[in-house]
């Protein structure tokens, strides 16, 4: 008489939670597929009205010229999680001024005129983008941060923060806390020096 083979079942059960994860996992390496950015909330600020002067410096709001803070470039690329530029997306950046203040009459309309505060370009050909604004600061609880929303078309693909890596106020922040450790590298990056300034970069995946 023969037996089958007996496994305990939690052993079984632990296999059937591993092994589609695995595949996944599998599957995305064999096609070179890449994690989507993570979402995150709008927040209370985004622009009721669009100032008349939206393109990619922040630091120029039509004659006025912001000199407050630490200036920085964003930059980065937005493609589909097989790499693909996603060429003509529109990315859209709003932020706080060095004093912490939006440009929204939620905020009491005490945001520095010379701030642009919010800015869009399209991505070019190769899905590319940059923007020359404010390196983020904090303010009443929140750690320093750049909201960041992804369009195509009429479609809202994505909305998102970009925060700053060894930033004192993250570990306190409730929305960098919630995310994953592998979320958290993907939207916390370093503002570090380089050729033309101060300069973070940061790419955007999405499932398009």
């Amino acid at each position: 008489m023969t037996h089958e083979p007996s496994f305990p079942r939690r052993k079984v059960a632990a296999a059937l939670v591993v092994f589609p994860a695995l595949c996944l996992g599998l599957a995305r390496a064999q096609t070179g597929a890449r994690r989507p950015t993570p979402r995150q909330t709008e927040g209370p600020f985004y622009p009721v009205q669009f100032p008349v002067d939206s393109d990619n410096d922040l630091l120029r709001n039509g004659t006025l010229q912001y000199g407050k803070g630490e200036a920085a470039w964003v930059e980065g690329t937005v493609a589909d999680l097989q790499g693909r530029p996603l060429a003509g997306a529109t990315v859209e950046i709003w932020q706080c001024d060095e004093a912490g203040h939006y440009h929204h009459p939620g905020d009491g309309g005490k945001a520095d005129p010379a701030f642009q505060g919010f800015g869009k370009v399209q991505a070019d050909a190769d899905g590319r983008w940059r923007f020359r604004t404010l390196k983020p600061v904090p303010y009443a609880g929140r750690t320093p941060h750049i909201h960041v929303k992804v369009k195509q078309d009429s479609r809202e693909l994505l909305t998102t923060q970009l925060y700053v890596q060894g930033a004192a106020g993250n570990e306190r922040d409730f929305l960098w806390r919630s995310l994953s450790p592998e979320d958290r590298a993907a939207l916390t990056r370093p503002f570090e020096p380089a050729d033309q300034g101060l300069t973070a970069r940061f790419p955007i995946y999405l499932a398009a």
